[in-house]
């Protein structure tokens, strides 16, 4: 096909998907507006099922974009949040016949040979590919995840959405100015499209968490991938809320592997897993117990300065101390400007709600006696309202997938209703913690990944 063929294929491919996707969003998005505009019940349950519905059959890098929309303080009313994350990522798999076409696209007309077998029906069928079970000739189980084609052309097309939703979202005088959002799902997004990157993203994993057996890393297998597709280990494993009902020292080892998995990364190498999704990991087994998890998604990974962790850190110590220079520090740090004393308090009822299973020095579950379907919306209302009255506060660039992932981990921990000490787990993973140690610790795990030290 001549390229010109192929750039207005994809051109097609875009506004198609502008259509379908702002047709649906578009009268939500109004619904939202009306409610607001003329005093209505925001938080209709009618309203949130419609959202979920429009967003839900769309399926496709929407769907990423809807979740990540859920976990932004006030861009929806709480019962759209609530319905969207929910939304599962499952989308229509591909046929055999169209695997086949693409497995040659990137491996060569040759690929079955190049497989000691390659099953036809995919594992798992997500946003933005789907998974296949396949062999080596060396026996060694694989997993093969596969693109869908003219997935940047739907990336591009939702992005745009969102770009219009949250324009929307900024004439509506909200208390959190969201200016920042779109720019960094945007940027995580375009990164998830390239598999090469992600690979480089588990050899980055591989390396940090060599010493951590609790938390099990797939090898990429590089003859067998390319930009649009990933080849990886297959690890065997059960998924984690099948566990939900085993003892509580069963669930206690899950819950610990987790908080390795989630902070060892962010405390030593200034690196996050910025979708802690209970799908992205399964328990793997020993003598009949799980033992430990698998991780098993690297797409969605975040890269921050060392002194952004610095401002993780002292953001702890200056409320676990009652230090108040060094909680504005931490604020700034993170790139919060023009702080009040009436904003950085408003900000402590968040960071306090966050922080606060690392600031209690006792066994206890995350929620510890809140249910857990109102864990966190006492906290979120009093936001919400005290911003209303002192804001608006910008939200950092880099604050979006923190705030996102470290909710997501308190989830699972929710899940498995884990009691633990993570006062003692936080304090041993930021053991002996400097900025200086942390920024030559990434320089060298991101040289041996061969990734660039600038993420943005």
């Amino acid at each position: 096909m001549p390229p010109q063929d192929t750039e207005a294929n994809r051109f097609s491919a875009r506004a198609a998907r502008y259509v379908r996707v702002g047709a649906n969003v578009g009268g939500v998005a109004a619904k939202i507006a009306a409610t607001r505009l003329f005093g209505l019940d925001p938080n209709s349950v009618r309203g949130a099922a419609d959202l979920a519905a429009a967003l839900g059959g769309l399926k496709g890098p929407i769907m990423k974009v809807a979740q990540l929309m859920a976990t932004v303080p006030d861009l929806l009313p709480s019962d759209y949040a609530a319905e969207l994350t929910k939304l599962q990522s499952d989308a229509p798999p591909m046929g055999w016949a169209f695997v086949k076409r693409r497995m040659t696209a990137e491996l060569g007309a040759d690929w079955q040979r190049q497989f000691a077998s390659f099953e036809h029906k995919p594992a798992a069928a997500a946003s933005l590919g789907q998974v296949h079970r396949a062999r080596a000739h060396d026996g060694t189980a694989l997993a093969c995840k596969l693109q869908y084609p003219d997935m940047q052309s739907a990336v591009e097309a939702d992005l745009r959405q969102l770009e219009w939703l949250l324009a929307i979202h900024r004439r509506m005088n909200p208390p959190i100015d969201t200016t920042e959002v779109a720019g960094e799902i945007g940027a995580r997004l375009r990164e998830e499209l390239d598999y090469e990157r992600e690979a480089k993203h588990v050899a980055l994993y591989r390396a940090m968490l060599a010493s951590t057996p609790e938390v099990r890393v797939p090898r990429v297998w590089a003859a067998l991938s390319t930009r649009r597709l990933l080849t990886l280990d297959w690890l065997e494993g059960d998924k984690l809320l099948a566990h939900k009902g085993d003892d509580i020292a069963a669930r206690n080892r899950l819950a610990v592997a987790m908080f390795k998995a989630w902070w060892q990364p962010f405390s030593r190498f200034g690196v996050i897993h910025g979708d802690p999704h209970l799908g992205n990991y399964t328990a793997f087994m020993e003598d009949g117990a799980p033992q430990g998890i698998n991780l098993l998604d690297y797409g969605c990974i975040r890269v921050f300065p060392a002194r952004f962790v610095g401002g993780v850190v002292d953001l702890y110590h200056g409320l676990l101390r009652g230090d108040d220079a060094l909680v504005v520090h931490a604020y700034e740090t993170w790139g919060f400007r023009r702080l009040s004393r009436e904003l950085v308090e408003t900000l402590n009822i968040w960071a306090r709600f966050i922080y606060g299973p690392l600031l209690d020095d006792r066994e206890r579950t995350i929620a510890d006696g809140v249910k857990p379907s109102e864990y966190g919306r006492r906290e979120a209302f009093r936001v919400h309202r005290a911003l209303k009255e002192k804001g608006p506060v910008r939200v950092p660039r880099e604050f979006v997938f923190m705030d996102r992932a470290a909710i997501g981990l308190g989830a699972v921990f929710l899940h498995l209703a884990a009691k633990l000490n993570f006062h003692r787990l936080f304090n041993e993973a930021i053991e002996k913690f400097s900025v200086d140690r942390v920024a030559a610790r990434q320089r060298a795990a991101l040289e041996a990944a061969q990734l660039s030290a600038k993420e943005g």
